[in-house]
């Protein structure tokens, strides 16, 4: 096989490896369109089609292609990101549609190159470690992360525990669902260890690593050199242990592992989808271990903090993004903070390579795709809840016979959007809006409509509701 066959062979496995970490949103957007060059002197070029992304991908992703490049060929030991008037076709993947590449030219040129050194952080753990930790993320930090009621105790706890000088609960168990910032919160302990302490030895891996890594050492038969690697390290770090649900063995000397380094009196932080008390297919000494210490969940996000989080990576990226379509965003993407960031990612992207402007209609079309589970028939109740929401009253009011101004806006607003958004009638609508009759209903349609021609600031707020409700 050819030198530049075994580079794009491992380009694809480094490409899996980024895909699963940043989820399909982020890939589609930036890294699906990146092509691997050559390799010349242990330095090696990944083509971007434009200057923009190549600015992006050099701030956010730069140190860890170089981390997952030098895993996959010791050989890499800096990246070179270069923008290329033509990457050459990648046979395995096509451009995303927000980020187009230009047509094949005989050879790249390069534009400002830039040179990314090998991350001292990184490789000092990787070296400490032989190995057998993962590179940590350097966005991840404490500074980084947005902290809401939803994870303020995990937080809390992670913060704890980087600053402690003597172990103040192990383990310390975090668990929630996908996106919500566990890893994040492992990588951030990480590095405050590490800056305040760099002599102590810190291992963090997946538990998907820590089973390969023991099913590599009983195949080679050197399970004491394993043993001794993973029980003489001051804090081992394992994200997502249900993996090693159902595995009985490397339950087995995980259990062991855990034991000793707890007896040694060493931090050990493990991060999972449930509790302790919820992992199936797990054995009930190694469930009853890992709920010793100190369990902290993390919630599904709020508005206000995923609002909060769009708010600071926007800052972070310098990308100057419309209130009402952060407040849209935070409204639509719920699910988990990783689709939140990509969503946005995707708008920034769009608005950056097509030299538009962001607008609640753009971001809307930029990410159909993500809002099309969200296309169903809307209920007059839900109507009643969002608005009541957006102008902070309660939702009884929307039934009462309070009459000011700062209800019967609102109340005015609701009415309009159900005769928008429902196919119900204005007797049903005036009846479940505490039985008016339905010529209040016709009236607050009216006086909607008139005060969106007239005041742009009521009129954007009308318009952002719409487009939450009907996504």
């Amino acid at each position: 096989m050819s030198v530049q066959g075994s580079l794009d062979q491992q380009w694809a496995r480094v490409r899996g490896r980024l895909k699963d970490e940043v989820g399909e949103t982020a890939y589609r957007s930036w890294l699906k369109p990146l092509t691997v060059g050559s390799l010349d002197g242990g330095q090696l070029r990944i083509l971007v089609p434009t200057r923009f992304m190549r600015d992006w991908i050099r701030t956010h992703y730069a140190d860890r292609i170089r981390a997952l490049f030098s895993g996959e060929n010791p050989g890499v030991q800096s990246v070179e990101i270069v923008v290329a008037s033509a990457a050459k076709p990648d046979l395995t993947a096509t451009p995303a549609n927000d980020a187009p590449v230009a047509p094949p030219a005989a050879k790249p040129e390069p534009v400002t190159e830039l040179v990314i050194e090998p991350s001292p952080a990184l490789v000092v753990v990787e070296d400490r470690t032989d190995e057998m930790s993962a590179p940590l993320d350097p966005r991840f930090t404490f500074e980084n992360f947005v902290v809401g009621k939803p994870n303020e105790l995990a937080f809390a706890a992670a913060r704890r525990v980087a600053d402690a000088q003597a172990v103040p609960f192990n383990p310390l168990f975090l668990y929630g669902g996908v996106g919500l910032g566990k890893t994040h919160l492992m990588h951030a302990i990480a590095w405050a260890i590490r800056k305040k302490d760099p002599s102590r030895r810190v291992i963090y891996l997946s538990a998907e690593k820590f089973m390969y890594q023991f099913i590599r050492a009983l195949r080679f038969k050197d399970t004491m050199a394993f043993k001794e690697q993973f029980r003489s390290v001051d804090v081992l770090m394992i994200d997502d242990v249900q993996f090693i649900s159902g595995k009985d063995s490397t339950q087995e000397e995980f259990f062991h592992t855990f034991n000793a380094l707890v007896d040694q009196n060493r931090q050990v932080i493990i991060s999972a989808d449930k509790s302790p008390s919820d992992l199936e297919g797990m054995e009930e000494r190694l469930r009853s271990r890992l709920g010793w210490g100190l369990v902290a969940d993390i919630h599904p996000t709020t508005y206000e903090l995923r609002l909060g989080i769009l708010g600071q990576k926007a800052d972070r990226i310098g990308a100057k993004v419309p209130p009402k379509v952060l407040e849209f965003l935070a409204h639509k993407i719920t699910s988990n903070v990783r689709e939140l960031e990509g969503a946005l990612n995707r708008i920034v992207a769009h608005a950056e390579l097509v030299g538009r402007a962001i607008t609640l209609e753009s971001a809307q079309d930029v990410l159909h795709d993500l809002l099309r589970a969200s296309n169903r028939r809307v209920t007059i109740e839900e109507i009643q809840k969002k608005v009541a929401e957006h102008f902070n009253i309660r939702l009884a009011d929307m039934s009462s016979a309070r009459r000011a101004r700062a209800v019967a806006r609102p109340r005015q607003v609701a009415m309009y959007l159900a005769k928008q958004l429902t196919q119900r009638s204005l007797p049903e609508i005036g009846r479940k809006f505490g039985d008016r009759d339905h010529t209040t209903v016709m009236h607050a349609v009216r006086k909607v409509d008139e005060l969106c021609g007239t005041d742009p600031a009521f009129a954007e707020d009308v318009e952002l509701l719409r487009r939450m409700l009907e996504g």
